[in-house]
């Protein structure tokens, strides 16, 4: 069947899955909906923008992306209120992001009005999947990836915008295992830290593996030149609490993703009164912190995993506690004023929900 979504066009499926999801056993992004948007950028512009059935695509050998790694992608989420109201949380932050991102890798921007537009005829399309359970959403993925067939380095002069969606529920279902890192590296100075880049991910992924061995969900990566600064996790931001204060690595470094739930916390608590400093962190400091008793609380911040409190700390080879979670005032404010705003359970006084 065909209609139309807007500007896109819209081939429906016969059918939908949404009534065969175990939604019980759901597991992160193992389950896709419906349908997916598709684009092809080619001499010089975007076209044919399009929502079809979700289904395989065909890729030639020499495809540029999987032998250069012209790969990039976002991530951000829709929430359905108690009412029925689908919303999704500051989709024009990552629109922005995308855009620097694809700059970087030497890829052509999706104008930021075309990528929300995209995104909301989407999810008009596929709202039945937008989980209606709490603590559930639907997790939006757009991705771009370069398509020539030609096995030589330059930058693709052909590419592919997507979007597929998932519905998903607890990124992490207990408090979070973390370990310091001091050998290996995720970005450095200069490199492309910064975009959310998926060759990032991939060479994450053998140091990320060693740690999960050890008992940890995450690593801490440190900065690429002593290993002494703390910069991110591999699934978020990191933000501590000192003294009344949060403390969290400054992004001014492009080795660090600039998070769009970090920058929505640091608005909000500054206006709660808190104050927030934005700066180099050493491992040092918040070790001597853990040791003196006064870190009053450490956690990730980021699309996936929302405010993912940790609860331990891993340094070569201790592990150290954190204060127990039901103690931390702040963190737990933050969560629970951010999933009321995001469920429709508060009023959007900052207009940070786009309405579907």
């Amino acid at each position: 069947m065909q209609t139309n979504s807007k500007n896109f066009p819209v081939q429906l499926v016969e059918k939908s899955q949404v009534n065969g999801v175990e939604w019980d056993k759901l597991e992160f992004g193992k389950i896709f909906s419906d349908h997916m948007f598709i684009m092809d950028y080619a001499d010089g512009s975007w076209s044919n923008g399009e929502i079809v059935p979700f289904q395989t695509i065909p890729m030639h050998p020499a495809m540029s992306a999987i032998h250069y790694g012209q790969s990039i992608f976002e991530g951000l989420k829709a929430y359905k209120s108690k009412t029925g109201q689908v919303t999704i949380f500051r989709p024009e932050l990552n629109a922005h992001r995308f855009a620097e991102s694809a700059k970087r890798m030497c890829m052509p921007e999706v104008p930021e009005a075309l990528f929300l537009e995209a995104i909301r005829a989407l999810i008009e399309v596929d709202q039945n999947w937008v989980p209606a359970i709490e603590g559930y959403s639907l997790y939006i993925r757009p991705f771009m990836f370069a398509t020539d067939h030609f096995v030589g380095i330059k930058p693709s002069e052909t590419y592919k915008f997507m979007i597929l969606t998932s519905p998903v529920g607890v990124y992490y279902s207990e408090p979070v295992r973390v370990k310091i890192e001091e050998h290996y590296t995720r970005a450095a100075v200069g490199g492309v830290g910064r975009a959310k880049a998926a060759g990032n991910y991939g060479a994450s992924l053998y140091p990320a593996k060693q740690c999960q061995l050890d008992g940890f969900h995450q690593l801490l990566w440190t900065d690429a030149v002593e290993h002494k600064y703390i910069e991110e996790s591999g699934t978020m931001n990191i933000i501590f609490q000192i003294g009344g204060k949060l403390i969290t690595p400054s992004e001014e470094s492009d080795t660090i993703l600039r998070g769009i739930t970090k920058r929505t916390l640091i608005e909000l608590v500054k206006e709660w009164g808190i104050e927030v400093e934005e700066r180099r962190v050493s491992v040092e400091e918040i070790i001597t912190a853990i040791r003196e008793g006064k870190l009053e609380d450490a956690f990730g911040a980021g699309t996936a995993a929302t405010i993912a409190q940790i609860a331990i700390i891993g340094y070569r080879e201790e592990r150290l506690q954190l204060p127990p979670i039901e103690s931390r005032v702040l963190s737990n404010r933050i969560k629970a004023y951010l999933d009321a705003v995001k469920y429709g359970e508060a009023e959007d006084v900052y207009g940070w929900n786009m309405i579907i």
